[in-house]
């Protein structure tokens, strides 16, 4: 959030008279061919519209007409790996900051990049969530939206974050295993039923699905376009 200091209205009066006084001395001296008078002119107007002009831009900000205020939330998509959470938790986060909007990214690879030790055991990925979740609901706090997308497999550590949070909006973003499977690119699932990889998600370490998502997302049904529209109209209640 941003509020505009005393200095920098004067700053910008300055700016602005002296251009504007500029203009109005060539004015002058084109009309009339002195210039005496046209200096006489733009300084006495420069003097007055300096005056003015600050404290019409003081008036003005102790008035909402026009201002939009947007109430800020957490946007959280959970699901089973190569649901497409994260596709469309990305177009979401794009249209927002297209229009405008503060908002913030959290997605799960890119919060393990940075943090590799984090574990896959059930207390881990608790651990993990809660701690996304906090930080989800300090960015909130502060006026800025949050789009998330982890797979937070377990109801507990997402109702954690629903407690921390003023306005959060479970997203489930949901797909067979089958169909996840399909889509997985990065072998991730194959790895797993090889054994390669231990308490992956939908193979051999359950997922809780939300009994009453905020919003529900078939992607095994849905085109990644009818999900957005789903979402902007969902979250429409928060950004009129």
């Amino acid at each position: 959030m941003y509020i505009e200091t005393r200095k920098r209205a004067i700053v910008k009066t300055i700016s602005w008279r002296i251009l504007a006084t500029l203009t109005t001395a060539a004015i002058v001296y084109g009309l009339v061919g002195r210039l005496d008078i046209a200096a006489a002119a733009g300084g006495i107007e420069m003097v007055l519209k300096m005056i003015f002009y600050y404290f019409h831009e003081r008036a003005w900000n102790k008035f909402h007409i026009g201002k939009h205020q947007v109430t800020p939330f957490v946007l959280w998509f959970t699901g089973l790996s190569g649901s497409g959470k994260s596709t469309i938790a990305d177009q979401v986060y794009r249209k927002l900051k297209k229009k405008g909007y503060k908002v913030e990214r959290l997605d799960g690879d890119t919060v393990r990049s940075i943090f590799p030790s984090t574990g896959f055991t059930k207390d881990a990925r608790n651990t993990h969530i809660r701690r996304i979740g906090f930080l989800a609901s300090m960015l909130e706090k502060n006026g800025i939206i949050v789009v998330a997308s982890f797979v937070s497999p377990y109801k507990e550590s997402r109702e954690f974050v629903r407690e921390l949070c003023d306005n959060f909006v479970e997203v489930h973003v949901d797909a067979s295993v089958e169909e996840c499977e399909r889509r997985d690119v990065k072998g991730l699932y194959k790895k797993a039923r090889a054994g390669e990889i231990k308490n992956f998600t939908g193979i051999d370490d359950p997922y809780e699905k939300p009994e009453s998502p905020g919003l529900y997302l078939n992607t095994d049904e849905e085109s990644e376009e009818k999900s957005l529209k789903k979402v902007f109209a969902h979250i429409g209640q928060f950004l009129d």
